[in-house]
């Protein structure tokens, strides 16, 4: 079991598809300028924190076009509940967002 603690930004980083509030997601982009600065930051050593907005989702509840704008540091304080396997994000009304990877099959015949 591993000791190191999770977070919700490494898994949105490696996820194809978001459930965000019982809704599917696959449209979403990452602020790769903010990313960068914060592991610019890390590896330095130093402090990092910023109220930019670090990922933009959109979805389709209907006819209605939903849409979060997560700020950086409204990510890295998500907490995950393990019981609803899901990251929990800001106050109530709370935001429940889990991160998907699509699966695929080959047609090779290896």
């Amino acid at each position: 079991m591993s000791t190191q603690p999770r977070y919700l930004l490494d898994e949105l980083e490696s996820a194809d598809m978001l459930e965000v509030d019982g809704l599917y997601a696959w449209q979403f982009t990452l602020n790769d300028d903010l990313l960068d600065r914060a592991e610019a930051a890390a590896v330095a050593g130093e402090p990092f924190a910023s109220e930019e907005v670090v990922v933009r989702i959109e979805s389709i509840d209907g006819r209605e076009r939903r849409q979060w704008s997560l700020s950086y540091n409204s990510v890295m304080e998500a907490l995950y509940s393990a019981d609803e396997k899901c990251w929990r994000l800001g106050s109530a009304p709370q935001t429940r967002l889990r991160c998907l990877g699509a699966v695929s099959a080959s047609a090779d015949d290896d």
